[in-house]
């Protein structure tokens, strides 16, 4: 399991796979889990994402802890999403266990949805254990007033797929495209995008930030005018914890 989890977290970070996939057509979310057996995790799970959170369960969740310290290195158009790379030192702690920011990337419209409910935007930070494990930390993203932290990285958004630009990017200036409040609802889930592999933890802040319309049009050109959102999966009875 660990070198399965090592391997897709090898796939996330490079924004690499071993099949070509995408969200339109034959290589569309529907035909993923056929694609390759890599794959097969997309069809066959049952604690897949993105979920719609609806809390099942009140439970006692501690303070999330985030130690960012670290700068971004680049930003990446790999033809799926666009990527922050993140350099190494900067950590949350969640339930105890210490994850480091690997990158953080985007999808319109929101991947996860809250009671029912869509955003324009969601941004996904990726972290990953020692041991391999994986924590994705979501911020979801409201139509509103431009947001000019999120504008550092808007600005430079990398327009054709495989382009890479320096992006330097502060721990200061990461931290701030999060929300002020950092309370969450928290499940067992995947990565939502091919390998699919699960025994993913998922933090999904309660409180949306704002962004604008042009900057949500920007993101949606540079994908090449399409949307890059996993449909909703089945939640199959697992805990969401709020």
């Amino acid at each position: 399991m660990k070198k399965i989890i090592i391997l897709a977290l090898a796939m996330l970070l490079s924004g690499c796979a071993s099949s070509h996939w995408g969200y339109q057509g034959e290589h569309g979310p529907k035909h993923w889990g056929s694609l390759s057996s890599d794959y097969a995790m997309c069809s066959e799970g049952k604690v897949q994402s993105p979920i719609d959170v609806k809390p099942t369960k009140k439970g006692k969740l501690k303070k999330l802890k985030f130690k960012y310290q670290a700068s971004s290195t680049s930003v990446v158009n790999n033809g799926h999403t666009v990527q922050v790379n993140i350099a190494s030192g900067s950590h949350v702690k969640i339930d105890g266990v210490d994850y480091e920011l690997k990158q953080f990337h985007f999808h319109t419209p929101s991947e996860n949805n809250i009671n029912h409910k869509s955003y324009p935007l969601e941004a996904h930070f990726v972290h990953a254990s020692k041991d391999g494990k994986l924590a994705v930390v979501a911020v979801m993203f409201k139509k509103g007033r431009k947001n000019k932290a999120l504008e550092k990285v808007f600005s430079k958004l990398p327009l054709k797929s495989g382009d890479e630009v320096e992006l330097k990017l502060s721990a200061k200036d990461i931290k701030k495209i999060m929300p002020s409040s950092k309370k969450y609802y928290k499940f067992q889930g995947s990565l939502t995008t091919p390998p699919c592999s699960e025994g993913v933890t998922w933090i999904v802040l309660k409180k949306p930030v704002s962004v604008s319309k042009k900057q949500v049009k920007a993101f949606f050109d540079t994908l090449g005018g399409h949307t890059n959102n996993r449909p909703i999966q089945p939640t199959n009875g697992r805990e969401i914890l709020k």
